[in-house]
């Protein structure tokens, strides 16, 4: 039975609680709209964390950003609402997320929204 969408967000109990350590993710197929024009977005998001005592699932961040695929948001919106729905969902220690949009009328944007203490080894 195929997946739907869904802006549900699971997690699950972090295995090592008691120690700092950074969980990445790449999400090289992300879309949504463009809210001025309906033309589709693309962008790689990259999400950087500190866990504490929850860690998120992958399967539900893979339905979660699913959900944009027909929702219109400006770059900056849709990373920053990720960041807040993600940090709402885990509580991470530290959290980065970057929006890495390819080029739209010639113009390359990054979007980098950060969550806690100073970022590290972003790329």
């Amino acid at each position: 039975m195929p997946s739907n969408p869904s802006k549900a967000i699971e997690t699950f109990p972090n295995p090592s609680p008691e120690r700092d350590y950074e969980i990445a993710f790449e999400c090289p197929e992300f879309t949504c709209l463009c809210p001025r024009t309906g033309q589709p977005d693309f962008a790689t998001i990259r999400i950087r964390y500190v866990p504490d005592a929850r860690c998120i699932e992958l399967k539900s961040l893979k339905l979660y950003l699913w959900s944009y695929r027909n929702e219109g948001a400006f770059h900056e919106a849709v990373t920053n609402q990720i960041l807040d729905d993600l940090v709402k969902a885990c509580e991470p220690r530290r959290m980065t997320v970057v929006g890495d949009f390819t080029v739209r009328g010639g113009i390359h944007t990054v979007v980098t929204a950060s969550y806690g203490g100073p970022s590290e080894g972003q790329s």
